[in-house]
C-alpha cells in the first residue's frame, strides 16, 4: 500500500512536468502568424485592458514567467519574452491574466494572496510539528501540524481556479486581439492546458498527503 502511495506522489507529479515540457518544447518551435515576441504579446493585451501601468521585464530561468502583484509587473522568462512562438504568446498572455485578475479583483486570486502569510507559515512548521507528533507519540502535536499543512493545501487547491482563469482569459485576450489565428487555437490551448497540469498534479498529491495524517491521526488517537 505504502509502495502504491510513494510511487503516486512521485510519478503523478513528473508526468506533469514531463507533459509541460514536452508540450512547451514541441510549440516554442512553432512560430506565431503574426510573428510577435511575448513581450510584445504581453504589451498589447496590457493596454488594450488599460493596464498600461503594469511592466513587462525579462527574467532568468527555464519557465520563471510569473505576475508579481506588489510591483504590478508581468515577468516573462528570456525564452518567452523574446520568442516568437505559440508558446511564447500563450505563457505571456496567460500571465497578463494573472494581471488583469489583480486589476478587476478577482475573488479567488485575493483569497490566495490573503492565504500566503499562513500557508507559508504551515509549510515551514508543520512537518516539524507532524514529526514530533508521530515519533513521540503525540496524537495532540500530530493534529496542530495536520492544521498546519490544511492551511497549505488550501493554498493549493484555491490556486487551481486561479490558473484555470488566467488560462481562459488568455485564450479569449489573444483570440479577440488577433495575436493568434482560429486555426492556432488547438496548439495554443495545449500549451496552456499542459502548464495547467502541473497544479492539478500538486494540488493532488496535496490532499493525498493529508489525507493519509488524518488516518494516521485517527489510528493514533483510537489506540490512546
Amino acid at each position: 500500500m505504502y509502495l502504491l502511495y510513494f510511487a503516486v506522489i512521485i510519478l503523478v507529479p513528473l508526468w506533469a512536468q514531463l507533459k509541460v515540457s514536452g508540450a512547451y518544447k514541441k510549440y516554442s518551435r512553432v512560430p506565431s502568424s503574426t510573428q510577435m515576441r511575448g513581450a510584445d504579446v504581453a504589451r498589447k493585451i496590457l493596454d488594450a485592458n488599460g493596464l498600461y501601468h503594469v511592466g513587462v521585464e525579462e527574467i532568468g530561468g527555464f519557465l520563471s514567467d510569473h505576475y508579481d502583484p506588489r510591483t504590478k509587473t508581468v515577468r516573462l522568462s528570456s525564452a518567452n519574452y523574446h520568442g516568437h512562438s505559440l508558446a511564447a504568446a500563450a505563457i505571456a498572455a496567460h500571465e497578463v491574466g494573472h494581471a488583469i485578475q489583480d486589476e478587476q479583483d478577482y475573488a479567488f486570486l485575493r483569497f490566495r494572496h490573503a492565504l500566503v502569510p499562513v500557508a507559508n507559515i504551515g509549510s515551514n512548521f508543520a512537518w516539524i510539528l507532524i514529526m514530533i507528533g508521530i515519533f513521540a507519540h503525540l496524537s495532540g502535536m500530530l493534529l496542530l501540524g495536520i492544521i498546519f499543512m490544511a492551511s497549505a493545501v488550501l493554498f493549493q487547491v484555491i490556486t487551481l481556479p486561479v490558473e484555470f482563469n488566467a488560462s481562459n482569459r488568455a485564450m479569449d485576450q489573444v483570440v479577440s486581439l488577433g495575436v493568434i489565428r482560429n486555426d492556432e487555437e488547438r496548439e495554443t490551448r495545449k500549451v496552456l492546458k499542459a502548464a495547467a497540469l502541473t497544479y492539478v498534479a500538486a494540488a493532488a498529491v496535496a490532499v493525498l498527503e493529508l489525507v493519509r495524517l488524518v488516518l494516521i491521526f485517527t489510528g493514533m488517537t483510537r489506540d490512546e
